[in-house]
């Protein structure tokens, strides 16, 4: 996660004349209660505001790092963020668009609300005049009874509005249906927004755009219970240039541990970064200037093979994320696999995270080479393991192998081993 020192190498763009302006270009602005109030709150005076993270899993996601990345532009023009993780919330869940979700246990929602507090506080700064708030709304619903809530709360809402947000109705014209207790999930949230209102006087809420109806269920009560307006700002959905949604890979979320998404696969994930959709990337999850990411668009139309914006996104958010050391190590793990670096200095943890990315096996000491290149799908049979070999093309970390007939002998941390074929073709061997 970030250190210190990331946080304080973090500017906003002085080229730009306000905060808002820069948001703008950086395509973080979808949709505002009120563009021309909220623009000039936020040039003009100093707002508190809030996001809002849901334990729906024992990790944050790129989708959330948005939200964090967005948070921190806002704290460093001098605004105040709260960071809220929702222990209630996450009891309860927000209606998905296809089916009810599977409500975790009391243990588990606690225990990923501790996870994703240290992880949602490593991307602001808790010091200084604007000092983030670290919140959790638990701690003013659980006290409340049902009797309270419905009285003092959900009086404030009506039913027909309700059944109009975008969540509620697709659930509603699904199969599945929607439970009363998905259906409240926006009056929790909107009594969030008028808590922390009255509170600390936090007068906006981000989010991203498929939240509206949630995000605005909030400004709706705040507007009933005391008159007063509040603001919204909702960011675009990231969506690759395919419109596929964007940090997912067959399912799978790109997430912010470690344990879950490894350094290396992280680091790989930004590398592999499409030319068409690297500049929005570079704008949304890095701080660098709009001069710098200009630079790196020039090279993407003039030498893209060289992948500069890419190397330099999968830098820039792999050490903001994990640390620099991290992406320094990922960087030494990428040259070496492909007999560019020395695979023996690669630590261990590092090295076997970058092999479990890559098709891999398990296998003795003894095993032929021409069996190990047939296990991981390097080549298609023996015999042409055989001639693979003879060919020239065969290594083994990193060096080649001439005899037909060699076998895994020389492992790296007693526990590994590279095979390559050719100059990209890779596989793990993970000895036993």
């Amino acid at each position: 996660m970030a250190t210190p020192e990331v946080l304080n190498n973090q500017t906003n763009d002085s080229s730009f004349a306000e905060i808002w302006d820069e948001l703008q270009w950086r395509g973080l602005v979808a949709i505002t209660t009120d563009e021309t109030a909220l623009r000039d709150s936020l040039n003009n005076s100093v707002m508190t505001y809030y996001c809002g993270f849901d334990p729906t899993a024992p990790s944050l996601h790129l989708g959330n790092l948005v939200q964090l990345l967005l948070m921190r532009r806002l704290q460093l023009a001098g605004h105040r963020p709260l960071a809220l993780v929702g222990g209630a919330t996450g009891l309860i869940g927000d209606p998905k668009p296809s089916a009810e979700r599977t409500l975790n246990t009391k243990e588990t929602v606690a225990e990923w609300v501790a996870k994703l507090a240290a992880q949602a506080q490593r991307f602001l700064s808790f010091e200084g005049d604007n000092a983030a708030l670290l919140v959790n709304n638990l701690d003013w619903t659980q006290p409340m009874s049902a009797i309270d809530f419905l009285r003092d709360i959900g009086k404030h809402y009506r039913v027909g509005k309700m059944l109009s947000k975008d969540a509620v109705s697709a659930r509603l014209n699904s199969d599945a249906g929607i439970s009363f207790t998905e259906f409240s999930y926006q009056i929790l949230q909107g009594m969030d927004f008028l808590e922390l209102y009255q509170r600390y006087n936090c007068t906006m809420q981000t989010g991203g755009s498929d939240q509206w109806g949630n995000l605005t269920s909030g400004t709706d009560l705040i507007h009933r219970v005391t008159g007063n307006s509040a603001h919204v700002m909702a960011t675009p959905l990231i969506t690759n240039s395919d419109g596929k949604k964007f940090g997912k890979s067959e399912g799978n979320a790109v997430w912010l541990d470690a344990e879950l998404t490894s350094p290396y696969a992280f680091y790989q994930f930004w590398l592999n970064v499409e030319d068409a959709d690297v500049i929005d990337r570079l704008k949304v999850f890095t701080f660098l200037s709009r001069a710098e990411i200009e630079e790196l668009a020039v090279s993407v139309a003039e030498t893209p093979f060289l992948r500069a914006a890419q190397k330099r996104l999968a830098l820039e958010v792999t050490s903001m994320v994990h640390s620099p050391a991290a992406a320094q190590a990922a960087i030494a793990a990428s040259a070496a696999l492909f007999g560019q670096g020395d695979l023996a200095a690669l630590d261990a943890e590092t090295l076997e995270s970058a092999l479990g990315e890559l098709p891999h096996s398990n296998a003795l000491k003894g095993t032929s080479i021409v069996q190990l290149l047939l296990d991981t799908g390097l080549t298609d049979s023996i015999s042409a393991g055989r001639r693979a070999i003879k060919e020239g093309g065969v290594y083994l970390n990193n060096v080649k192998i001439t005899d037909e007939s060699a076998v895994l002998e020389d492992l790296l941390h007693q526990r590994f081993a590279v095979l390559r074929r050719g100059k990209k073709t890779l596989a793990g061997i993970f000895a036993g």
